[in-house]
C-alpha cells in the first residue's frame, strides 16, 4: 500500500517566465507547500511546532532532477512520501508529475531545529506520528 500523499496544483501565469515555462525555482515551492499539506493532514502544523514545542523541520539537504518543463495551464500532482525518520531529521521523495509522469524528483532531507538555531532532536509524539508515514 503506498503511503504517499498527493498534492494536486496547477500551473498559474505568475509562476512561468515569458515563455509559459514554469521557472525552475518554483518547483521548490510546489514541494514545500506540498510536504506542509502532508504534515497538516496528520495533524502537524509548523506554526504550532515553533510556539509550542519551540522548533522547527528546516531544509538541511535538497536534490532536484528536472525531467521536463510544466506549461502555463497544467494540472500537476505532488507525490510525497516520507522514506525515513531519524533521531533529529527525516528524509522524503517527492515527484511532481503531468498527466501521471515525472516531470521532476525532489530528494530532500529536513532537520529538526530549536527556535534558536541549534540542532535539536525530534519530540517522541512527532517522530512517531512521522514513523506511520514512513513506506516500509
Amino acid at each position: 500500500m503506498s503511503k504517499a500523499h498527493v498534492f494536486p496544483l496547477r500551473v498559474y501565469y505568475e509562476d512561468t517566465d515569458a515563455g509559459g515555462i514554469v521557472y525552475y525555482a518554483n518547483y521548490l515551492k510546489y514541494a514545500e507547500r506540498a510536504r506542509s499539506e502532508m504534515l497538516r493532514e496528520v495533524g502537524i502544523e509548523s506554526s504550532r511546532l515553533m510556539d509550542e514545542d519551540n522548533i522547527a523541520l528546516t531544509v538541511r539537504k535538497c536534490a532536484v532532477d528536472y525531467h521536463k518543463p510544466a506549461r502555463l495551464d497544467d494540472a500537476l500532482e505532488v507525490h510525497t512520501r516520507i522514506t525515513q525518520v531519524g533521531g533529529a531529521s527525516l528524509q522524503g521523495a517527492q515527484h511532481i508529475k503531468c498527466d501521471g509522469k515525472d516531470i521532476v524528483v525532489v530528494h530532500i532531507k529536513l532537520a529538526c531545529m530549536a527556535m534558536t538555531g541549534k540542532p535539536a532532536r525530534l519530540p517522541e509524539g512527532l517522530r512517531a506520528t512521522l514513523d506511520q508515514l514512513v513506506e516500509k
